[in-house]
């Protein structure tokens, strides 16, 4: 099953709006981000957000279809749309839950509208429940998520659910040295950099946008699940450089690919030298990055005007008559990530809950080449998502590198 590009860009323009609401640091503003840095899968909201909207009555409908981006009465069908292809995809595991309370009786049409594997049982015991609950968000995500992130002590009528988890391998992979930056905020520690050096200088490339230049690299992966780093200029902050990688997916910015690039310094952390060699090389991509590994807990309705939850969240009536009879309002709304980048692959994973509460530089050289020089060292973005059709699965900001340890085997995502 194929997804429409205006279903794309939907779900991708969720991601923009994530991550521009930012906090004073400039990473996403999101409960639970640290030091460490944030992760966060708009892919994992949407189709909720989209079902939900379906469901959804008065001013609750049209705030979430606007947090959505499209119509109500479409959005279920496009998440319906979005869940197939993921399915799809290789590297990519995706899921869709739904568990009531038996007393609970739903709206056949905004039933029939879910996977028909999806409906589970709330027992009102909560201890059994969040048994089942963690161990369905454990299996959905092999083990990357161990929790559903869902308040049951709020005892909930409903809870609607959504995972994913995504690996990749290297086409090509890094190798592990110990790398010091010479500058910035990671200038005093000693980080597990990775390196590798290729031909192919198509793989990096410099944006101008409206708030800065943006230098991206694509790190592909064996399954046509990619990483884009993102590095923006000092000052620029994570949602402007989010921001700015998603708008070139849907080739909003022109952008300088790196057999074009001039000499000199021509992008953030991007350098282009003409090097002497004693025998004819080809132009080469020398790339030196750093792995990272972060997992993160959202409290939705934190940002609850981001995802159209803020009628919603209003406890005082019910705005959900195309879900139930039963007065509902949105109690709760999480999510838990996590995302890894080593030398060899990527994963990254998100569990997603909704809870529906009760409504109210050797000897002379002869030939010269060129040479591209990438460092991301100091604060930078990633966007995972799918080669083919640019969803954006997974995004974050890298503020807290993995130390490098002599003594450790080779981290591994």
């Amino acid at each position: 099953m194929g997804v429409t590009n205006t279903t794309i860009l939907a779900v991708n323009g969720l991601s923009v709006r994530w991550a521009g609401a930012a906090g004073p640091s400039g990473a996403p503003q999101v409960s639970g981000a640290s030091d460490g840095g944030t992760v966060f899968s708009a892919a994992g909201v949407w189709p909720l957000l989209a079902f939900l909207a379906d469901g959804a009555g008065g001013a609750a409908r049209a705030e979430l279809a606007d947090a959505v981006g499209l119509p109500a009465g479409e959005a279920a069908g496009a998440a319906r749309e979005l869940l197939g292809a993921m399915a799809a995809m290789r590297g990519l595991d995706s899921a869709l839950g739904l568990w009531t309370r038996r007393t609970l009786e739903l709206r056949e049409r905004w039933e029939a509208g879910l996977p028909t594997e999806a409906h589970g049982v709330l027992t009102g015991d909560a201890r059994a429940d969040k048994g089942a609950l963690d161990a369905w968000a454990v299996k959905r995500t092999g083990g990357l998520i161990e929790e559903m992130p869902v308040l049951l002590d709020e005892d909930p009528e409903l809870v609607l659910a959504s995972a994913l988890a995504l690996r990749a391998e290297w086409l090509r992979r890094f190798r592990d040295f110990p790398m010091t930056p010479e500058a910035g905020p990671w200038s005093d520690r000693t980080l597990l950099g990775l390196h590798r050096r290729s031909e192919l200088l198509d793989r990096v490339g410099v944006a101008d946008t409206p708030a800065g230049h943006v230098t991206g690299l694509k790190v592909l992966g064996d399954n046509a699940i990619d990483v884009h780093l993102l590095l923006g200029e000092e000052g620029m902050t994570a949602g402007q450089v989010l921001g700015a990688g998603v708008d070139v997916l849907a080739g909003r910015h022109p952008v300088v690919p790196g057999p074009q690039l001039p000499y000199g310094d021509a992008g953030p952390g991007l350098r282009v030298v003409k090097e002497r060699n004693t025998r004819p090389v080809p132009p080469t991509l020398d790339v030196r990055t750093v792995a990272f590994g972060m997992s993160t807990h959202h409290d939705l309705l934190a940002l609850h005007r981001v995802f159209g939850l803020t009628t919603a969240m209003d406890t005082g009536r019910g705005h959900f008559p195309g879900v139930s009879g039963f007065p509902l309002a949105v109690g709760s709304a999480r999510q838990s990530a996590m995302a890894r980048f080593g030398a060899l692959g990527f994963r990254a994973a998100a569990v997603t809950a909704v809870g529906a509460a009760p409504g109210s530089a050797p000897a002379a050289p002869r030939w010269v080449t060129t040479s591209v020089r990438a460092s991301f060292d100091r604060p930078f973005g990633f966007l995972a998502l799918h080669r083919h059709t640019r969803l954006v699965l997974a995004a974050g900001w890298v503020t807290d590198p993995v130390p490098y340890r002599e003594d450790e085997e080779d981290y591994r995502p």
